[in-house]
C-alpha cells in the first residue's frame, strides 16, 4: 500500500517538479504542467498517453479512464491499490507525457547514461544518479545549487558534497 508521502517522494525527484493543490487536491506539476494529484477520496489521477492509460487499465483492476469535458486524459486508480514500484513508473509516465520535449528528452538522456562525464566519479552511483534525476548533470549546474539543496536530495550525502565542492574549486567556481 502506497502513501501521499510516497507520491511526493517520487514526484518531487523529477526534474522542475513543483507541489501545489489544484481544486483542493495535493497536485504536482511540471512547468505549470499537472500531471499527477490525489483526490480527497484517496485516488490518485494520473495525466497519461492513451497507450499508457490502456496498459495501466490492463494492470489494475480497480483503476478507472480519468475523463475531463467528456475527453479521456489519463488513468485514476485508489492510492493503496498500487505499490511503490507500480507507483513509481506510473508517475513518471506522467510526468514524460506533460514535460515539455527538451526537459523530457534531457531526462531520458541523463537515465541512460551510467555516469555522467562531468561529475567526479568519486561521489558514487547514488549521488550521480540524484543529481542527474534533478538534472544537474555538469559541474557548472552544480554550482547553481546550495549544499543544502545538494544535501536534499536523496543519495546525495556529505562525503559526495565534500567531493562535489572540491572539484568546483578545482575549476574556479563555488556552490551557490
Amino acid at each position: 500500500m502506497t502513501t501521499v508521502a510516497q507520491l511526493r517522494k517520487v514526484a518531487l525527484r523529477l526534474p522542475e517538479v513543483t507541489e501545489g493543490t489544484h481544486f483542493g487536491m495535493v497536485a504536482f506539476s511540471v512547468r505549470g504542467k499537472g500531471f499527477a494529484s490525489v483526490a480527497k477520496d484517496g485516488r490518485v489521477q494520473l495525466q497519461l498517453s492513451d497507450d499508457d492509460a490502456e496498459a495501466a487499465l490492463a494492470a489494475h483492476p480497480t483503476g478507472e479512464r480519468l475523463v475531463r469535458a467528456g475527453t479521456p486524459i489519463g488513468f485514476t486508480v485508489p492510492l493503496g491499490d498500487v505499490d511503490g514500484q507500480q507507483l513509481n513508473a506510473l508517475v513518471r509516465q506522467a510526468w514524460f507525457h506533460r514535460a515539455p520535449k527538451r526537459l523530457a528528452a534531457s531526462r531520458t538522456a541523463a537515465s541512460t547514461s551510467d555516469r555522467v562525464p562531468d561529475l567526479p566519479s568519486g561521489i558514487g552511483g547514488p549521488a550521480t544518479r540524484a543529481l542527474s534525476e534533478a538534472g544537474l548533470t555538469t559541474l557548472e549546474q552544480v554550482a547553481t545549487r546550495t549544499e543544502q539543496e545538494l544535501l536534499a536530495l536523496h543519495g546525495v550525502g556529505p562525503k559526495a558534497v565534500r567531493i562535489l565542492t572540491e572539484a568546483l574549486e578545482d575549476r574556479l567556481l563555488s556552490l551557490r
